[in-house]
């Protein structure tokens, strides 16, 4: 346990405030706005008993997380309790997935940010003359230094990307009640009975990629006051808010386009863009869709996706898991600078794929996978560490962490082939 305190230290700066929107901020996002939503395209309006399972197969690991994070809140999440709770090789295996996961994210972002920021242009007929990867370099570079910069400019930075996103998604909503045709909910796509079992799993899958992160304060647990109280909050939080903004922006979605339309939903970079131009609704709602979406969800989910895998890196370096160059903090800022500079550079290249059914594919992989291990690691540290100080404790954990479990790596079952592998690769890779 001596490791967990080794220095150097970060400075303890996020309330509960900060704990609550760096984690629904690294999730509404990419997934809501763009694969995510695809799956409306496919389901139609029974996309809501897809979301309404992916919450409830969140709700109970996010409360393992709280019992965790509450008990050692550390930078690093679920590298340092599996860590303990298993052994370093599992910590090390878990970090190296949440990195790339949230790596990947960050990649999907900025591509997403891209098409919705060209769409607020298009709104009232201008097209901008630069490439989607063009505009997303730039955009995570930005973010890049403003979390070089310190943790408290990125704390202010992301309660105002999720304030703004809030209030200017309760305006698109209001002005799209009119659009809304009340039969589109009762009509059901007619290639909609082609999913089957292993489709609906699929579609789950995917939809819980939008909940996916639900955990992140864990990871700055170390940055968190009082994260006995802080963090057990935000954890039974994050899964209801995440919920209640996915399920309010599929309605909607179900709602202006016919059940005929929503093949091309389904194929869509841009789903609610889309779909709106092919409704003929432009000007002043479009604009407000991307505006919201561009520079409230995409922001959000750029800048924690940037602050949050960084931390994994550091901690990893400083328990010498990794080359003690990440473990090192900027003098005035007290940022673990190199790691954020490191895995930006890694996202920007992963931007120039330009393709983001592969990046969503392989942070499904990741964020399923460490969070299986994150599971497993709350029972291995009730069972190694019992008179450990746990201020928030879960109820029934070892039947619920291990039906939780058994869930994940079913979904797992259903990821594309390629993702897999790509996915075992950089898991062998990491182990090594």
């Amino acid at each position: 346990m001596s490791e967990l305190n080794s220095s150097p230290a970060l400075k303890r700066s996020f309330g509960m405030r900060e704990a609550v929107t760096i984690t629904a901020g690294s999730v509404i996002g990419v997934g809501l706005f763009t694969v995510g939503s695809n799956i409306v395209g496919l389901m139609g309006p029974s996309v809501i008993f897809a979301t309404i399972v992916a919450l409830l197969i969140s709700v109970y690991p996010a409360l393992l997380y709280a019992e965790m994070g509450a008990a050692l809140p550390y930078a690093g999440g679920t590298y340092q309790f599996a860590s303990v709770g298993i052994g370093r090789a599992a910590g090390v295996l878990a970090g190296w997935n949440f990195i790339i996961s949230l790596v990947a994210v960050t990649g999907g972002e900025a591509l997403a940010f891209s098409y919705y920021f060209k769409t607020l242009f298009s709104a009232f007929g201008v097209t901008l003359p630069f490439s989607d990867v063009a505009i997303a370099v730039v955009i995570t570079a930005g973010f890049i230094i403003a979390n070089v910069c310190g943790v408290k400019i990125a704390g202010r930075l992301q309660n105002g990307f999720m304030f703004f996103f809030w209030g200017v998604a309760a305006i698109w909503f209001l002005t799209m009640i009119p659009n809304v045709q009340l039969p589109n909910f009762v009509t059901a796509p007619d290639f909609m009975g082609d999913l089957g079992g292993g489709g609906f799993i699929a579609a789950v899958a995917m939809i819980w990629w939008c909940f996916a992160g639900f955990e992140t304060c864990c990871a700055m647990g170390e940055e968190i006051r009082h994260p006995q109280i802080n963090i057990p909050r935000a954890m039974m939080l994050s899964p209801f808010i995440i919920f209640v903004v996915n399920a309010l922006f599929q309605w909607f979605l179900v709602g202006i386009v016919p059940a005929d339309d929503l093949a091309a939903v389904a194929e869509s970079s841009a789903p609610y863009a889309e779909a709106m131009m092919s409704a003929g609704i432009l000007g002043l709602p479009l604009a407000l869709l991307a505006l919201g979406v561009a520079f409230g969800g995409d922001f959000s989910t750029l800048n924690a996706s940037i602050a949050v895998p960084p931390r994994y890196l550091f901690t990893m370096a400083r328990d010498g898991s990794l080359p003690a160059v990440f473990a090192k903090l900027h003098p005035k800022y007290r940022t673990p600078y190199v790691a954020v500079i490191t895995l930006g550079v890694l996202t920007v290249a992963l931007v120039a794929t330009s393709t983001l059914d592969y990046i969503a594919s392989l942070s499904l992989f990741a964020d399923l996978f460490y969070y299986v291990i994150g599971m497993v690691a709350c029972l291995g540290l009730r069972r190694k560490l019992p008179d450990l100080k746990r201020p928030f404790k879960v109820r029934g954990m070892v039947p619920g962490a291990v039906i939780s479990i058994v869930i994940y790596l079913v979904m797992m079952t259903q990821l594309d082939t390629d993702a897999l592998v790509a996915g075992v690769i950089y898991c062998v890779v990491g182990l090594i």
